[in-house]
């Protein structure tokens, strides 16, 4: 087999993708083979690259899969914590800008009743 493209993965279906995965690992299992009785040294060679395609099939059909999922799950109130955004742990926890904003009733009467004063400085 020749080198895979992640372009050319990409239009396929998932049943396709699978396929030609397995198709993939008994080509790896061959050269494994060949590589322990002794082979030529081009098969030695072609196992890094049937490795790396059968790494890029792998990554094709979880990205797909991860898309999709975010598809599903776009503007649902819960998503799985995979999907959320990460940043960082004090972030996630911190109040919402609406949560930190809200004022309680007496807090309300407070600021209208006795609002901040403002003081004129005179310039030299």
């Amino acid at each position: 087999m020749t080198k895979i493209k992640t372009r050319e993965l990409r239009p396929k279906k998932k049943t396709e993708l699978i396929k030609q995965l397995e198709e993939l690992k008994t080509e790896l299992s061959t050269l494994r083979v060949a590589q322990v009785t002794g082979g030529a040294p081009s098969k030695l060679a072609k196992i890094k690259e049937i490795r790396r395609s059968i790494a890029r099939v792998l990554t094709v059909v979880n990205q797909t899969q991860k898309d999709n999922l975010r598809k599903f799950y776009k503007g649902k109130k819960y998503k799985p914590l995979d999907l959320r955004p990460k940043k960082t742990r004090a972030i996630r926890r911190r109040l919402t800008t609406k949560e930190f904003n809200a004022k309680t009733l007496r807090q309300q009467k407070r600021d209208t009743h006795f609002p901040r004063r403002k003081y004129a400085v005179k310039s030299l």
